[in-house]
């Protein structure tokens, strides 16, 4: 029972990971029909920044803070310079993109190096506890914690304030919101920036859990936040967390018991559940 604990707190700290760098991920696509392939450079720009700001400073909240900061800005430049040329095509935004993720991950290693980057967790999260036979490692719960406070900070600000009623409706008519007097170009900023800011979230957290970071982390990442957007159902915020601790789970147990398929068990994991329910778990394009 206690590897089969360990393992799940291990799934959900993983999953936890992918949910923040999913989650914003379908964000975009359920308001701005956006297939941004470069979310994973995002993922991957934060997490460096953020360590390398963390290593500078000895402080941890600085390197989130760093690795936040360092998402936003990309985003808002990415929207600005990159996607706001090709709404409304998913050809040339899936092209575009991808070229963006693979200059952003070769300027990691102008700035950074291409060597791997050790990443520790500060000296409070360092360790575990005890709980009868069990040991949790602090980090790993650390990690589920956060995960937990953006998906009720995002449920609440999708579901409880103007901005989110913004939102939503944009999504089911963007051009009633437009008529309304409301500059949907603006809400659009605001979803990328905070989708991109959840993506350096992410990759800050990262760092300390696996212990090293490397420049290959944002196209590894990166599909399996695809992953977890189509299991979950496009544009699902509620679909995108149960999806995430299913990968996160799925992966931990194959890893431990079945390892020769623990690299394509997202895939299969993937496959199965469209052959049942083609619209993902949550249905499609519902930002709930």
């Amino acid at each position: 029972m206690d590897i089969v604990f360990s393992l799940i707190i291990n799934g959900l700290a993983t999953g936890m990971l992918l949910f923040l760098l999913a989650a914003g991920l379908s964000l975009i696509f359920g308001l701005m029909d956006v297939l941004n392939f470069a979310h994973g450079a995002l993922f991957l720009w934060g997490a460096y920044a953020g360590v390398w700001v963390y290593t500078l400073t000895d402080h941890f909240l600085l390197g989130i803070l760093a690795a936040v900061a360092a998402g936003a800005v990309l985003g808002a430049l990415l929207e600005r310079f990159i996607i706001l040329p090709v709404y409304g095509n998913h050809t040339q935004q899936i092209l575009i993109t991808l070229g963006a993720m693979l200059v952003l991950g070769e300027l990691v290693k102008v700035f950074w190096g291409p060597n791997q980057i050790m990443a520790q967790p500060p000296k409070y999260l360092l360790g575990s506890w005890g709980i009868g036979d069990f040991v949790v490692i602090k980090y790993r719960l650390f990690i589920i914690f956060i995960g937990l406070v953006v998906l009720i900070a995002l449920l609440l600000l999708l579901n409880r304030t103007k901005i989110g009623l913004i939102v939503r409706a944009g999504v089911m008519n963007k051009e009633m919101v437009q008529a309304l007097g409301i500059n949907i170009r603006n809400v659009f900023l605001f979803v990328f920036i905070l989708g991109a800011s959840m993506a350096g979230l992410s990759g800050i957290l990262l760092g300390p859990y696996s212990g090293v970071i490397h420049s290959g982390i944002g196209l590894e990442y990166g599909i399996l936040a695809f992953i977890v957007v189509v299991i979950g159902g496009m544009g699902s915020i509620v679909g995108s967390v149960l999806a995430s601790v299913l990968v996160g789970l799925a992966g931990s147990f194959a890893a431990y018991y079945i390892p020769e398929i623990s690299v394509g068990v997202n895939m299969l994991l993937m496959l199965l559940i469209l052959m049942f329910k083609p619209s993902g778990l949550v249905g499609d394009r519902e930002v709930t």
